[in-house]
């Protein structure tokens, strides 16, 4: 028997989606701000504009959100949603979006979301009547993430829209993060300067971008060495391996937790840091600065991007309707672990 698919506006095979402000703002044939004015009853909304507006949500059959929760009330809860624990730059993020909403009435509850369940822990989100999202280092596409932001306020940190969106972000200048470290290993006097990334699309691409353009800059371009791994020991191990094959002078890892590990393999290997091999981190942790430890790292304080995070909902929640898009620029502490001319 054949698969008949009937497909109606607001759904696909057969099953329910959610229509959203976009898709409405785009049957009107105005911007998203005009739909979520209209939406809101803003003042100023013209007679024509409202018609036009609300005949296209009768025709897609929208259902707006934020009606809902207008009748029920604010939670005063924001959700969180990090992808681990483990390192602890995300740790600071979560102090400064704590200390964002220190002065408010809004308290942040944080959860875990691998790549396979990130959605479902939103949606669960949305379901308890949280009054709005931070989510850090999202897994989630462009469009699921702007779908999103058209249903609940939304920050996003780690995440560069390349169009006009939904949600605010927070960011750090990852690409000046690779230049900074080229930059020093280079006056360094290092040339073999090798880069251990992350596999998954993510800022990442930024920072080797940074990396890549600086090496250009500095004639290094017959050394780019870039491995990327997985997020497990296993995966770190094995780009470590990988990169230790062309005796690097200098490695850029792409956080602090990896570096330590590499830091840790190399000296298995027989090798000194940083006599043998330079070796510098991102997040600026505060394991970094133990004497013991003593890496160089870049400093793109997390307390602060959660801060800002904090605060840009905290301004949706009181009626900011244009979207806002926050970068910081880094900093480069320089330690022992890098300091190659002793």
């Amino acid at each position: 028997m054949n698969k008949i698919e009937r497909n109606r506006p607001g759904q696909t095979n057969g099953k329910p989606k959610r229509v959203t402000i976009l898709q409405v703002a785009a049957d009107a044939g105005v911007s998203f701000a005009a739909v979520s004015k209209v939406l809101r009853n803003a003042y100023g909304v013209s007679e024509s504009l409202r018609e036009r507006v609300n005949a296209s949500i009768k025709k897609l059959g929208y259902t707006p959100n934020t009606a809902a929760r207008g009748l029920r009330g604010r939670s005063f809860v924001v959700g969180v949603v990090f992808p681990d624990m483990r390192n602890p730059f995300l740790a600071d993020i979560f102090a400064g979006i704590s200390a964002g909403f220190e002065r408010t009435p809004y308290q942040a509850v944080q959860g875990i979301a691998s790549q396979s369940n990130e959605r479902d822990l939103t949606q669960a989100m949305i379901d308890m009547q949280m009054d709005g999202l931070i989510l850090v280092s999202s897994s989630l596409s462009p469009e699921q993430l702007t779908d999103l932001g058209s249903r609940i306020p939304a920050v996003a940190i780690g995440n560069r829209p390349l169009v006009e969106t939904t949600f605010d972000t927070v960011n750090n200048n990852d690409e000046q993060s690779g230049r900074l470290v080229v930059q020093h290993l280079a006056k360094q006097g290092a040339e073999r300067i090798a880069m251990l990334s992350l596999e998954h699309p993510t800022a990442m691409r930024m920072r080797e971008s940074g990396y890549r353009h600086e090496m250009e800059a500095q004639g290094l371009s017959a050394y780019i060495n870039i491995a990327r791994t997985e997020q497990t020991p296993r995966g770190i191990y094995g780009g470590m391996e990988k990169l230790l094959e062309s005796r690097p002078q200098a490695l850029f890892c792409w956080c602090d937790a990896v570096a330590f590990e590499s830091i840790s393999h190399a000296r298995s290997n027989g090798l000194r840091v940083p006599e043998d091999l330079a070796i510098v981190g991102h997040d600026n942790t505060v394991y970094c600065a133990l004497d013991q430890n003593s890496l160089t790292s870049v400093d793109q304080s997390g307390e602060q991007i959660g801060t800002h995070a904090a605060r840009l909902l905290v301004e949706r929640f009181e009626g900011r309707i244009e979207t806002e898009q926050i970068l910081l620029q880094p900093r480069l502490v320089v330690r022992r672990s890098s300091t190659l001319d002793g």
